[in-house]
């Protein structure tokens, strides 16, 4: 009976040895992306303990975006973006908060800040159903939707929600189609200018009608 060579070469060695390696670097990434994405809530807490308390005075200085422009280096857009995100997240996704949210989840379904401002923005908007916000928060919990993505979404539900007022689309349809005429007077004035097919009395009259136009706009 043949002897079966069960051995590993050199080559299959190094092969499965880089592989783990790979891997290794790989499933780190995957931690590093997820504390990345988190890591603002401990900065919003925080930032949002030395607000309330006025932890800034003690420090000399005298505004709280004077502490976090001068002393952190962010602009105070930044940290009230933080600070209404955390206080979002504590009231209303305390999800967010349990210590092994990110650990139990794929990195992409664990949204950064600007996603939890979509989320917190779009909460806050009467015109948003129940069903509404539980879809965007589906996205952007489920799905991994980003922020210019949330927006977009809830730019569109907005414009479904808004009650149409039959006098304003007709004003609306009234003044595109007036612009659409006093471009096409503009084209054919330069037309006619340049190519001198009709008299410079026609022209005058269409550059005085065009005037008429625009002051209906």
């Amino acid at each position: 009976m043949p002897v079966v060579d069960l051995s590993i070469s050199k080559k299959e060695q190094e092969k499965i040895k880089l592989e783990g390696i790979n891997n290794k670097i790989r499933d780190e990434i995957v931690e590093y992306t997820k504390n990345f994405k988190i890591s603002w809530l401990n900065l919003g807490r925080h930032l949002y303990t030395v607000w309330q308390d006025k932890l800034y005075h003690g420090w000399g200085f005298e505004k709280f975006e004077d502490y976090t422009e001068k002393e952190l280096g962010l602009k105070r857009s930044i940290c009230l973006k933080l600070l209404k995100a955390y206080l979002f997240i504590e009231t209303d996704e305390p999800l967010y908060l349990e210590k092994d949210f990110s650990q139990n989840r794929e990195a992409v379904k664990v949204p950064g800040y600007e996603e939890v401002g979509v989320l917190r923005l779009a909460k806050a908007k009467k015109e948003i159903l129940a069903q509404d916000y539980a879809k965007l928060r589906h996205e952007a919990f489920e799905k991994g939707a980003v922020a210019a993505d949330l927006r977009r979404d809830l730019t569109a539900i907005m414009k479904e929600r808004k009650p149409v007022d039959p006098e304003e689309e007709r004003e609306l349809r009234n003044e595109q189609a007036i612009k659409k005429l006093i471009t096409a007077m503009e084209s054919f004035k330069k037309d006619m200018e340049s190519l001198k097919l009709i008299p410079v009395e026609i022209i005058e009259e269409v550059k005085i009608l065009k005037g008429k136009l625009q002051s209906q706009i």
